[in-house]
């Protein structure tokens, strides 16, 4: 993990609001995104762990059927084929509890909102 970059008591406490099983699936999705954005800020915002590099970067919840994946909606469109798999909704995915978690497609959606916003904060910069 990049050195600055802490993990947020607040989310530990989410996570351990949950069922065993739950909190290993939380955990792991916690550590992808942290691998995918070690710059990250990690913090609760809308009630839930979020991750933020120059504006909101991804969102996630557990839910008692699946955890929601919330990476934006240009998230969700940048990968609109491989989520076609999953439920979800203009900027939310789905991911049941009885598969296994996407990890690879996880590490991508993360990588595209860090470039994303990055692009963004460069251009706003830029544009000062």
């Amino acid at each position: 993990m990049a050195e600055g970059n802490h993990y947020s008591v607040l989310v530990d406490e989410y996570i351990s609001g949950f069922t065993p099983d739950v909190q290993v699936r939380l955990q792991a999705l916690r550590q992808i995104i942290h691998e995918s954005a070690p710059n990250a800020e990690e913090k609760i915002s809308y009630q839930m762990p979020t991750y933020a590099l120059h504006g909101n970067l991804v969102h996630f919840a557990a839910y008692k059927n699946h955890i929601g994946f919330y990476p934006a909606p240009s998230g969700i469109e940048a990968f609109r084929k491989e989520l076609s798999v999953y439920k979800g909704a203009k900027g939310s995915v789905q991911f049941p509890l009885g598969q296994p978690l996407p990890e690879e497609l996880i590490r991508r959606i993360v990588a595209f909102r860090v470039k994303e916003n990055v692009e963004k904060a460069v251009e706003k910069k830029r544009k000062k």
